[in-house]
């Protein structure tokens, strides 16, 4: 479990977005939570590519880092530092070239081999 979310972080860092989808179920599941609210989800590999094409696109860098590795049955929880550069002017007034930094969590579930799903929070 803990090669495949470092290949999926790893797809993730270098913006390889066929990498990342290549890794998940079919029907993977994704949500993402910022302070509490739920700010995106998806059900499914298109409509996570989807999703995944466009927020790529709002940085020049981004770069996730596991701090903790908490494995359970089925499910992993991994503590996540986020490092972002902006490419555009973001939603809370940072231009581009800003740095962002924040720290999170992902739970991510597993379907066989495959990445079954994915919750974020920050």
């Amino acid at each position: 479990m803990r090669a495949l979310i470092e290949r999926y972080l790893a797809c993730y860092n270098a913006f390889d977005i066929g990498g990342m989808v290549s890794l998940l179920s079919p029907n993977v599941f994704f949500e993402h939570f910022s302070s509490g609210e739920l700010t995106a989800a998806t059900q499914g590999k298109l409509e996570f590519a989807a999703l995944a094409e466009r927020t790529a696109g709002l940085f020049h860098e981004r770069e996730q880092t596991i701090t903790s590795f908490d494995a359970g049955n089925n499910a992993v929880r991994v503590g996540i530092a986020f490092r972002g550069v902006w490419a555009i002017a973001s939603p809370d007034g940072a231009h581009p070239g800003s740095v962002i930094d924040l720290s999170g969590s992902s739970e991510f579930t597993f379907d066989g081999v495959w990445i079954g799903s994915i919750v974020d929070r920050s």
